[in-house]
């Protein structure tokens, strides 16, 4: 069953108003640097206390942890003993209509706290450590150093590679047992890895749930670090690094005083615990300004990004109605009859070449336009960031759709979360969900068209801003301008189709 796309008229609004913003962008001055922003919650009056209790006490995370780990269990017992109908499983329906599409949402309002609470990282670490919270009196893992070519994020970028195949190739969305194996195989990787090479290292390079997260919560408007910078600069026991003797170390390695940017913090609040100083806190900033300034550009971190911006395009290009017969031909040309699986292979990698060649092009124009001062290295990492509040806003936009259209039956599918005795949808269930959105149908059109602008907004600030001193003609960001422009105009353009639904 499929839902209306945006109407045309929202469509021509939007590209009406990036037009505008685009030749603004164009025409003014370099961009000037600004103050940073940030408010401390742990400040406010009344808010203070309860940011710090829930910052520095490990129950109340325990807790959360607990009711995760608790529906994580109840996602594997459904998909292996429930029923096959993926629409009446708690399964499907709490991994793809629910958790997939709302774990994206949710970094607008807590960046990577669900890294805080994943169930692959809970579990792994209970199996391994032997403790609830507090650390381990022993040594619980081989500790073993990753290997070199591993440390980076292109193993976290072919494993989002692998389960876009599978969950779209393989059909692993519409099967609950294929997706409570899916999610078994993900505790069994996090438990390898915490037992081979600690607590850090499968979050830290290999996941690819939580590097997605990671980057986009560069974007978020919060942010965990120093209440006071004074006093990190003045300590040398760094137990925000090191951990405490009841507290585990940071599992990425990170130091609170030198800390910039979100893409490798957990939020699992293990600095806040050890901090002897109480130095540690949530805070409210401006969203984008890491991604403006503060993230460093690494070619591997690059490379994510750009795929990360495909794959969100190519979730979208497989829900609308013309994809179907476009496999469908394209599988009777190449004889490919087995579930049409090497033809979908192929156009994977085809959605994957194609805007990673389109974006390689458009920043080595820039590095030519820079009259010789920037290599093509240079711009292809320093300029990646624009991607993020394209992927970003576009993911956003696609599973608020999810969200407000397949939400209604989540009721029915939590009072048999297995599916005994059920049938499959009829069709007057199916409408029925369409109709009773949580969100009315206009308010998603506003949501939907407001973020694609406000992705490319954020688009052109990061782009001016990513501009290196030297660089004084605007020129060289007419390219990467244009690329913004098309990729969201795409975004756009899949928004006004209609969508298929999981139902």
């Amino acid at each position: 069953m499929t839902s209306p796309g945006l109407p045309a008229l929202w469509g021509y609004a939007v590209v009406a108003f990036m037009l505008a913003v685009a030749i603004h962008a164009a025409t003014r001055p370099r961009a000037t640097e600004r103050g940073r922003w940030h408010l401390a919650l742990s400040r406010l009056a009344l808010v203070g206390p309860v940011v710090r209790g829930m910052t520095r006490q490990p129950l109340v995370l325990f807790i959360f942890k607990l009711v995760f780990v608790g529906v994580f269990l109840l996602i594997i017992a459904s998909g292996l003993y429930g029923t096959p109908l993926p629409a009446r499983n708690a399964a499907t329906v709490l991994t793809w209509n629910l958790w997939w599409a709302g774990v994206i949402v949710s970094v607008l309002a807590i960046g990577s706290a669900w890294c805080a609470v994943c169930p692959w990282n809970t579990l792994a670490g209970w199996l391994v450590k032997h403790r609830l919270w507090r650390r381990a009196g022993r040594a619980t893992s081989l500790n073993l150093r990753l290997p070199a070519r591993w440390r980076n994020v292109m193993p976290a970028l072919f494993m989002l590679i692998v389960l876009t195949w599978l969950e779209l190739g393989m059909g692993v969305t519409l099967d609950p047992f294929a997706t409570a194996l899916l999610a078994l195989l993900m505790l069994v990787l996090a438990t390898v890895f915490m037992a081979l090479f600690g607590d850090g290292a499968f979050c830290h390079y290999v996941c690819p749930v939580g590097r997605t997260i990671g980057f986009y919560a560069q974007l978020a408007p919060v942010e965990l670090r120093p209440v006071d910078a004074a006093v990190c600069a003045d300590c040398t026991t760094l137990e925000c690094y090191a951990g405490s003797a009841e507290v585990d170390p940071c599992p990425t390695r990170l130091v609170m005083g030198r800390l910039t940017q979100n893409t490798y913090c957990l939020s699992c609040g293990n600095c806040a615990r050890s901090c002897p100083h109480e130095n540690v806190a949530w805070r409210l900033r401006s969203p984008a300004s890491e991604a403006m300034r503060d993230s460093r550009p690494h070619w591997d971190e690059a490379w994510f990004m750009i795929g990360l911006l495909a794959l969100t395009g190519f979730h979208g290009l497989t829900m609308i109605p013309a994809w179907d017969e476009a496999m469908k031909g394209l599988a009777r040309m190449l004889g490919d009859s087995r579930r049409m699986l090497v033809t979908f292979s192929l156009v994977l990698t085809a959605t994957l070449a194609l805007p990673l060649a389109f974006y390689t092009a458009m920043a080595g124009l820039s590095a030519r336009l820079s009259s010789g001062r920037a290599t093509l290295r240079d711009r292809f990492t320093r300029f990646a960031f624009v991607a993020l509040p394209l992927a970003f806003a576009y993911h956003v936009a696609h599973n608020l759709g999810h969200l407000t259209r397949e939400g209604p039956g989540l009721g029915q599918v939590l009072a048999n979360p297995l599916g005994i005795g059920t049938l499959p949808l009829s069709m007057a269930e199916k409408s029925a969900r369409m109709t009773h959105m949580v969100l009315s149908q206009n308010s998603l059109f506003t949501l939907q068209a407001g973020l694609v602008a406000l992705g490319f907004v954020v688009a052109m600030i990061i782009a001016r801003h990513r501009l290196d001193a030297r660089d004084h003609g605007r020129r060289q960001l007419l390219p990467i301008m244009f690329f913004a422009f098309a990729f969201s105009g795409f975004h756009l353009w899949l928004l006004m189709q209609p969508m298929a639904m999981r139902l």
